[in-house]
Parts: C-alpha cells; sequence; structure tokens
C-alpha cells in the first residue's frame, strides 16, 4: 500500500489506528466484519487518486486499535462516539463523504441518523438501514427465523465460538469467512462450523491473494475474534438504546450497492424492503440501489473498479 500514512489517533479513550491516503475532501470509510482498514485497499488507492483524501481506521477492537474488555464497550454509542472524535480531530470544520460495508454500513447509517451535520453523503455496501421493530429483539427474531445455529445467535454465548475458531485455527476462519458467497444464512453448527472440517482446504478467488489474507491471519493473531465479536453481542443492547430514534428517517443523501448472491439481500423481506419503497421510505434522501449481478458479500474487494466509479460518480456531485 504505496503512500499510505498511519497515525495512531486518541478517541473516546482509546487509541484508534487510521490509515489515509490523498488530499482534498475526506472520504471515511469504515470497515466490516472480519476486516480491516485494509478492505478497502483499492477503494483508498483508486479515490485518493481522484482527489480525495481517503481515511480509514481499524474499528474498536480490531487490528491495532484498542480493544476494551467489556462486552458492554462496542455498543452503536461507543463505535460511532469513536468515529465523530475522529472526524473532530482529523476534519474538524468538514461534513464529510462516508463509505461503510456489513457492519461498517450500520455504523454509517448510525453516524448519519445520530449525527447528519457530520455527514454530507453516504454510500453503503450490502446492509441497508432498516427501522427498528419495537415488538421483538433482534436476536429473537433471527432465532425465530434460522434457528440456534445461525452465525448471529452462537455468537451470542460468550467464549463459545472463539474456542471453535482457534480450534479451527485463524487462518481457516479467516478463508471461510472471506471466500463465503452463496445466498444461503451462515451457520455455524457446533463442532462442525461453516458445514466443513478443519482439514478442508479452501480454494481462494481470483480477487484475494495468499498474500492478502496473511495480512488479515498476522492481525487477528494477535487481537483475536472476542472483541469484534462483541459487536453481535450488542445487537439487542443496540435495539433498547435506540428506541429515542424509533420512527426517524435518515436525512443524508445515500447510495446502495449489494451483491446478487450476498446472504444479507436473501435474508427474510429484504429485497421486498430494499426495492418496494420500504427503503426509500427510511431514507427520503437515497437516490440509487445497485444490484450487481454474480457477486458475492465482500464487494468492494471482489469488484473494485465497478465500486471505485460508483463512489466517485456519486460523491463528486456533491464537490
Amino acid at each position: 500500500m504505496e503512500g499510505v500514512e498511519h497515525r495512531i489517533v486518541k478517541v473516546n479513550g482509546i487509541n484508534m489506528h487510521v490509515a489515509e491516503k490523498g488530499q482534498g475532501p475526506v472520504i471515511l470509510f469504515v470497515h466490516g466484519f472480519p476486516e480491516l482498514w485494509y478492505s478497502w485497499r483499492h477503494q483508498i488507492a483508486a479515490l485518493s487518486s481522484k482527489g480525495y483524501r481517503a481515511v480509514a481506521p481499524d474499528l474498536r477492537g480490531y487490528g491495532d486499535t484498542d480493544a476494551p474488555d467489556s462486552v458492554t464497550c462496542y455498543t452503536c454509542f461507543h463505535i460511532v462516539g469513536d468515529l465523530v472524535e475522529l472526524l473532530n480531530t482529523i476534519a474538524p470544520d468538514e461534513q464529510v463523504f462516508v463509505v461503510g460495508h456489513d457492519w461498517g454500513a450500520i455504523i454509517a447509517w448510525y453516524l448519519c441518523l445520530f449525527r447528519p451535520d457530520k455527514v454530507k453523503a453516504v454510500f453503503t455496501l450490502s446492509v441497508p438501514f432498516t427501522p427498528r421493530n419495537p415488538q421483538m429483539k433482534p436476536t429473537d427474531g433471527w432465532r425465530a427465523v434460522y434457528g440456534n445455529d445461525y452465525y448471529i445467535c452462537r455468537f451470542q454465548e460468550y467464549g463459545e465460538v472463539e474456542a471453535e475458531f482457534a480450534e479451527m485455527g485463524t487462518e481457516t476462519v479467516m478463508k471461510s469467512l472471506l471466500t463465503y458467497k452463496v445466498p444461503d444464512p451462515l451457520m455455524l453448527p457446533k463442532g462442525k462450523p461453516f458445514g466443513h472440517s478443519v482439514n478442508t482446504p479452501i480454494t481462494l478467488p481470483s480477487w484475494l491473494s495468499e498474500e492478502e489474507v496473511n495480512y488479515y491471519v498476522t492481525k487477528f493473531n494477535k487481537s483475536g475474534f472476542t472483541a469484534v465479536i462483541n459487536y453481535y453481542r450488542n445487537f439487542d443492547r443496540n435495539w433498547e438504546l435506540m428506541a429515542p430514534w424509533g420512527g426517524c428517517e435518515v436525512k443524508v443523501a445515500a447510495k446502495f450497492v449489494v451483491g446478487d448472491v450476498d446472504l444479507v439481500y436473501y435474508m427474510p423481506g429484504m429485497k421486498e424492503y430494499i426495492h418496494n419503497g420500504g427503503f426509500k421510505k427510511e431514507v427520503p434522501m437515497l437516490e440509487e440501489v445497485v444490484v450487481m449481478e454474480g457477486v458475492g458479500h465482500f464487494i468492494h474487494m471482489e469488484k473494485p473498479d465497478e465500486i471505485n466509479n460508483l463512489i466517485y460518480d456519486f460523491f463528486r456531485q456533491f464537490d
């Protein structure tokens, strides 16, 4: 990653590692699970060359950013608080562009909801903004639909999945997650996560090299998985905390892109919500939804050129 500068910024009581490159309007890149700032390597290179300042932190618990011990330190308020303080430090008088994928998309939507004054426009991948259901906690909903082997349900029990991941080894876990490209829900049955044995060789797709996987493996070997799984352990807590925002719309210019074999796209009711007016009702300034054919969950790595062009074409209208 030539020309990328790395630094530590103190935010919200923790040390946050930030990678950045370029000069111009800030684009804040917010990664998902199980990722790092590095997941935006293609976007950082492309957008910095087009006159933007690409800023990509490791979120709390990830990579070279601090990982507080307590599960309760990973709520939406903590994560968004980190990003707001980061922006106050690096771009104090500027509205910024935001790009988020997976958990990063969820956090980007929260940022727009809590602090629309900070965001010029938002571009999200894989996960649309969805309204809070006051009748049911999220994990109860997933358990009812998918059962206890569903990955988010398995993640709820502290230490259990971490032990299984340790047994599998970080490399196998990372390859299993990053190469997951079927529209079916991700299941982690006890004793046989991902539905295959530890010794099953995993063939990498053309868009992901062994060298790139090794970067993730090195960082997750150091930090482990507990902190990043803690994001999932706060789904119900976030649901409780978000009650005051029930019924609030996201009032920021937005664009959304999803692959047509992304597992999120196949969650019950998701396609209908995205395409039949529900999404637009919650995000009235949603300009466009793009569905990319034959593309899975890690869309920004699988189709970097297309994603880079979509980001650039969307943001340049606001410069």
